[in-house]
C-alpha cells in the first residue's frame, strides 16, 4: 500500500550484509528531511523480525544476501506481507539477472552500487537513492500472484494480417518505475507481425542488455538492445541502452534507430522525452505513443508534440500503475487520446492500428 500521510516521515529499513553499505545508506536516508531509518539488518532473518517491530514504509534489500537467498526472502515477503522494496544491486551480469528476477517478484525498483570507491560513490548517488525511496513509498503494492504449475503464460494477441500497417506504423513506448514488468506484459501480447517498437525504460548501463535478452526469450517478437543504425522491422522491439538516448531517424525510405550520448534530459539518459520528440519529428501520424508507469514527468511534454504531429497516444491507468506519475502528467498536459489498464493496452493499441493503420498511407 502507498503511504497516505504526507506529514509523516518515510520509515526505511535497510537490509545489507555490508556494514559499510548499511552505514552509508543510513547516512543518506537520515540526511533527508522527509525520511528516516527505523532499523538496519545484516541478513533476511534479522530483517524479518525487524519488519514486525518497525513496520517500515520501504525496505532496501541487497540482491545477494547470506543465510537466506535474497530472492527467496523477497518472494515470501511479497506473498505474505507485500510492501515497497528497493533492491540494491551490483553492476555485474549476475547482479543484473538477479535484479530483473527481483522486479518480476514484486520489487518496485533498484539502485546500483557504484563501480568506484563504494563510500564516495554511494554518497554521489544520494539524490538518486532518496528519489527512488520516495517513489517506492508512493508505489501501489498488491499481493503478488505468482504463476502456478500448468498455468498458461500471457499469449500474443491475433496477428494484424496487414503487412502494410506493420511496416509503416511504429509503436513508441516510455516507462520508468515499475516499467520493466509493464513492458514485459505489453510485449508478451504483441503478435509477430506487429509494427516495429522502440522503448525507453529508465535503467542504468549494464542492465538494459540483460533486460532485452530476458524479454527476447519470453516474447513472440524479437527484442534487442539498440546499438544504433538498425532498420526498424515489424515484429521487433528495440530498447534504449542504459548509457544513451534512443532516437528515431530516417535512412532513405526506412526508419532506423539512432543512439546519442548527449546530456541527460529530465535528469535521465536515456530519456523518454528524447525518444518521443524524435518520433514526433520523424514519424508524425505513423507513430503510436504509449506511456507506462513511472515517477516524474519524463515523456509528458514530448507526448504532446507527438499528438500535435498526428500520433495517437495511450497511457496506462492509475489503478494498474506502480507509480502513476508519468502517465498522469501526460494526461494533464493533454497529450493522451486513450487511457487503459495495462492488461487492456496491447489490445487497444492493436485495435487502433487495425482500424486506422492504412490512413497514413492514403494521405
Amino acid at each position: 500500500m502507498a503511504r497516505k500521510d504526507n506529514c509523516m516521515k518515510i520509515k526505511v529499513l535497510i537490509v545489507d550484509d555490508s556494514a559499510l553499505i548499511r552505514s552509508i545508506m543510513s547516512e543518506i536516508v537520515n540526511s533527508q528531511s522527509d525520511m528516516e531509518v527505523v532499523g538496519v539488518a545484516p541478513d533476511p532473518l534479522v530483517a524479518r523480525e525487524m519488519i514486525k517491530k518497525t513496520n517500515p514504509d520501504v525496505l532496501t534489500l541487497d540482491v545477494e544476501m547470506p543465510k537466506m537467498d535474497g530472492l527467496d526472502f523477497l518472494e515470501k515477503l511479497m506473498r505474505l506481507r507485500p510492501m515497497p522494496v528497493l533492491m540494491v544491486s551490483s553492476l555485474t551480469e549476475r547482479g543484473s539477472e538477479i535484479t530483473l528476477r527481483a522486479l518480476e517478484l514484486g520489487a518496485v525498483d533498484f539502485v546500483t552500487k557504484p563501480k568506484m570507491s563504494i563510500q564516495s560513490g554511494m554518497r554521489e548517488y544520494a539524490d538518486l537513492i532518496a528519489d527512488k525511496i520516495r517513489a517506492a513509498a508512493k508505489a501501489r503494492i498488491k499481493p503478488r500472484k505468482l504463476p502456478v504449475a500448468g498455468e498458461a503464460p500471457l499469449q500474443p494477441l491475433p496477428a494484424l494480417k496487414n503487412p502494410l500497417t506493420s511496416s509503416e506504423k511504429l509503436i513508441i513506448i516510455g516507462a520508468s518505475t515499475g516499467g520493466t514488468e509493464a513492458i514485459r506484459e505489453f510485449l508478451m501480447q504483441m503478435p509477430s507481425d506487429c509494427p516495429g517498437i522502440m522503448i525507453t525504460q529508465h535503467m542504468p548501463e549494464g542492465f538494459t542488455r540483460s533486460f532485452a535478452r530476458r524479454l527476447d526469450t519470453l516474447c513472440k517478437i524479437s527484442v534487442q538492445e539498440a546499438a544504433g543504425g538498425e532498420r526498424i522491422l515489424p515484429g521487433h522491439a528495440y530498447i534504449a541502452p542504459g548509457h544513451s538516448h534512443l532516437l528515431l531517424a530516417r535512412s532513405g525510405a526506412n526508419y532506423v534507430t539512432k543512439i546519442e550520448q548527449s546530456e541527460p534530459v529530465n535528469r535521465h539518459r536515456p530519456s523518454v522525452d528524447v525518444l518521443f520528440r524524435s518520433a514526433a519529428q520523424v514519424a508524425g501520424k505513423n507513430a503510436v505513443g504509449v506511456i507506462l508507469t513511472g515517477m516524474g514527468k519524463d515523456g509528458a511534454a514530448a507526448m504532446v508534440e507527438m499528438k500535435e504531429a498526428g500520433a495517437h497516444n495511450f497511457a496506462q491507468d492509475e489503478a494498474s500503475c506502480i507509480v502513476f506519475g508519468m502517465p498522469r502528467e501526460a494526461v494533464l498536459m493533454g497529450g493522451v487520446h486513450e487511457v487503459g489498464a495495462l492488461t487492456a493496452l496491447p489490445g487497444m493499441v492493436l485495435a487502433y492500428l487495425a482500424a486506422h493503420g492504412m490512413r497514413a498511407l492514403r494521405v
